[in-house]
């Protein structure tokens, strides 16, 4: 499956669409001041859902993030959405990389796109580099995450990012509506966690900036110091114990059982790391917020990652993406959904 090419002559000429077209991003990139001559590109990260590149050329480098493939799942997938909300934080303590450029005309790579600064770091997931401190690793990430539940989001202009009451029905309706998009198959346990989600919904805190998918993967620490955070593309406005539901749910432990997807970051395994509840403790600490409902928020994450899972698997069925880790998606959705029902009960 090509994924780049150099004109749209090319592209047009492919069964399936490439993901970068050299020529037309060249052209883009001199009208923004952004280096000269041919471009290079590399995929980066180990994301699933949104494709990233780091582009050179000379000059400098950068980092342009854009939509997968078709078919999408409707309104998912809005990297021009993500651009507003960093550009909207970049001045505040919300740890995030500056964008440079915004594109929405299709018919430059074949989607809408942006392009970022380069942050230098480690992206820890399997490794820790030398001289990793994984208490102040596991601190770092809890307190940057109370910084962007701090962050005052009127001030910054994302007063119609998302709507600040009734964040948590919306997300049972919009991921329920989601399921039926998405699913491939019967997973009868999905619809008891939907069941049981609706049955004991809490009532939210006050509403903060909510970053959707805040786990250790998606972060960048620069030695002990977390220096960015990235994918934001499920940002909104709503109740921020979903961000702490979610980066529990994904926090793997050394007692936890071998084969899961859940621990997409299965670093915090070794020795050092913070356990959940020490996560949680310092959240709670930290942001002055109680955490007697948790376990729902919890049972939330898990059941809206199966949902958005099974998504991806379907694209992998379709053919549209030749990602290997979907390829664990057959099982690992089921596994999610049972584990956010025995998370629930």
């Amino acid at each position: 499956m090509t994924a780049i090419v150099d004109t749209p002559e090319e592209a047009a000429a492919l069964e399936l669409p490439p993901l970068l077209v050299r020529r037309p991003l060249e052209a883009f990139l001199d009208g923004c001041g952004l280096g000269s001559g041919p471009v290079e590109a590399s995929p980066i990260g180990e994301g699933h859902s949104n494709v990233t590149y780091l582009v050179r050329r000379d000059g400098g480098e950068w980092v342009l993030r854009r939509p997968p493939r078709p078919p999408l799942p409707p309104s998912a997938h809005d990297v021009l959405r993500e651009a507003f909300l960093l550009r909207a934080v970049q001045d505040t303590a919300v740890r995030v990389p500056r964008v440079l450029a915004t594109c929405d005309d299709e018919a430059v790579i074949g989607a809408p796109f942006y392009v970022m600064e380069r942050v230098e770091g480690d992206v820890l997931t399997t490794e820790l580099p030398p001289g990793a401190d994984p208490a102040r690793i596991g601190a770092e990430l809890v307190d940057a995450l109370i910084e962007v539940h701090a962050a005052d989001w009127r001030a910054c202009g994302l007063e119609g990012y998302g709507k600040p009451t009734g964040y948590l029905e919306r997300q049972l309706r919009r991921f329920g509506g989601l399921w039926e998009h998405n699913r491939t198959r019967a997973l009868p346990v999905l619809d008891r966690v939907t069941e049981w989600l609706g049955a004991h919904r809490p009532e939210s805190v006050p509403a903060t900036i909510v970053h959707g998918d805040y786990r250790l993967g998606n972060t960048m620490f620069a030695g002990n110091r977390l220096a960015a955070i990235f994918d934001w593309e499920l940002a909104t406005i709503g109740d921020p114990l979903a961000d702490v539901g979610y980066l529990v749910a994904t926090w793997a432990q050394p007692d936890d059982p071998d084969g899961s997807i859940v621990g997409l970051s299965p670093v915090t395994r070794q020795p050092g790391f913070p356990s959940r509840a020490e996560l949680v403790a310092r959240y709670e600490e930290g942001s002055g917020r109680s955490m007697s409902d948790l376990r729902w928020y919890t049972t939330l994450a898990l059941w809206k990652s199966a949902i958005f899972l099974e998504g991806s698997y379907k694209r992998r069925l379709a053919g549209t993406t030749e990602d290997p880790f979907f390829d664990k998606l057959e099982h690992g959705v089921p596994e999610l959904a049972e584990r956010a029902w025995s998370t629930a009960c």
